[in-house]
């Protein structure tokens, strides 16, 4: 694998003069490629979910589907983690598309073939296998990110970059609609995302590129003279796997908080999300069509929504992301009592809740990847990153899945609801000691 990934032998650096340019043009380019490449992972990681209700239909029961969607999630949670490490000493250019690329092809089997969903063993094995490919968009990103950009310009493109899953994952919902008014055919809602990610995975592999110094130009510390606290020329070198680690990971205690808090983020994330079909369509009389609207309104309210975040966490709270994600995630649980307790017949309200629990959400899921990649040396950025994604999704994404459908047959949508709420409440809890320690670590070095 570290073959075919291998970081691209470092050209001639160029003449000053054309450093600026250079530096302008390619930006844009990669930046466009990442901002695309990672949405289109969005197009064929969640399909499942649009399909559930007609699984229902078939006789499947919610915790037996929850189950086999938690293969995603249990898969994704290692393996970014995995790639993560893997990605740190690769090429983006060609380790993206290549996990898009395989992503699409499983979705392709879910939509022309009765196998795929003929049983739930069947289901969790493909549904895992994807998970695990759906590791290799991440960690490329956030590679790239930190070398093309430097720390005072990083909170916005982030912020920017971020929003990508909501355009991809936002689209899924009219995309389903269109096949279905194509094929009257619910399989549409994998193999037509599926189509569009095959594109989308050609695109990024001819607009991205390597670090800065494979193309001719220097890290772009040197290039901005934007240095961050502690940087110094190990920072351009290849840290060994066990370095990264030990080092920088694993006795780094703000890294740990941020992770677990990442578990209650993405609990309610995705517990929202992955339901808000099923959910609609049997306790609030939701048709198909405006279920799959819902879905599409929750996902791009994230996009206005994370960029006002990256703008008031670098701005009014003045860098300090534990104290911004604590103000949204508590905004989040007042909306996400609110849609439970709305009775049905009123769906203005219904999808108002949607909206906002969707604008308020993505904010903290932004906010702690880029608090992963500040913690660490930028050649440590993608283990850092994929240690976070580890417990969001081992922890968070698999219960919204697996313990959320499970609660939801045992006590009702009431019982699932608390599971959510309670969600909220913990990850305020953790966000909140992360700002107690960053405190507590500006005291020791102002001392």
């Amino acid at each position: 694998m570290y073959g075919l990934f291998k970081s691209a032998v470092h050209a001639t650096p160029l003449h000053d003069a054309k450093v600026d340019d250079t530096y302008k043009r390619l930006r844009w380019q990669i930046f466009l490629g990442i901002f695309l490449g990672y949405a289109g992972y969005y197009l064929v990681r969640k399909n499942f979910s649009l399909a559930m209700p007609s699984l229902v239909e078939q006789g499947y029961s919610r915790g037996d589907l929850g189950l086999a969607f938690a293969g995603v999630s249990i898969a994704y949670g290692i393996s970014k983690f995995v790639m993560g490490a893997v990605s740190d000493r690769s090429n983006p250019r060609y380790f993206l598309p290549a996990g898009l690329l395989m992503s699409a092809g499983i979705m392709f089997l879910f939509g022309f073939t009765d196998w795929a969903t003929s049983s739930i063993g069947i289901m969790f094995v493909l549904l895992f296998l994807n998970g695990w490919v759906q590791g290799m968009g991440w960690p490329p990103c956030g590679r790239t990110m930190v070398h093309w950009w430097s720390q005072s310009e990083r909170g916005q493109i982030v912020s920017v970059w971020n929003v990508a899953h909501n355009v991809g994952g936002g689209l899924v919902g009219p995309l389903f609609i269109l096949g279905m008014a194509w094929f009257n055919d619910w399989q549409s809602a994998f193999y037509v995302p599926a189509a569009l990610a095959v594109f989308v995975a050609i695109f990024a592999l001819l607009t991205m590129r390597d670090t800065p110094q494979s193309c001719g130009l220097p890290p772009i510390e040197k290039h901005k003279n934007d240095y961050p606290p502690g940087y110094d020329e190990s920072h351009e070198q290849e840290f060994s796997t066990r370095e990264i680690l030990v080092k920088y990971v694993f006795k780094n205690r703000m890294l740990w908080y941020i992770a677990l808090a990442n578990v209650f983020v993405y609990l309610l994330r995705y517990g929202v999300l992955d339901w808000a079909p099923t959910y609609l369509q049997e306790a609030k009389s939701f048709s198909v069509d405006k279920s799959s609207w819902a879905y599409f309104l929750y996902e791009w309210a994230g996009i206005p929504g994370t960029l006002l975040c990256g703008w008031l966490s670098d701005k009014l709270f003045r860098g300090n992301r534990g104290a911004t994600g604590v103000c949204f995630m508590a905004l989040v649980a007042v909306f996400t009592t609110v849609y439970w307790l709305n009775p049905a017949g009123n769906p203005g309200i219904d999808m108002l809740c949607l909206v906002a629990i969707g604008f308020l959400i993505y904010g903290p899921v932004m906010l702690i990847g880029l608090q992963a990649l500040e913690l660490v040396p930028k050649k440590a950025a993608g283990t850092a990153a994929g240690f976070t994604g580890l417990f969001g999704y081992l922890g968070g994404s698999v219960a919204a899945s697996a313990l959320v459908g499970y609660t939801v047959d045992a006590y009702g949508w009431d019982g699932g609801f608390m599971l959510l709420i309670g969600s909220c409440v913990m990850a305020v809890v953790l966000l909140s000691l992360t700002i107690f320690e960053s405190a507590r670590m500006s005291a020791r070095t102002a001392s």
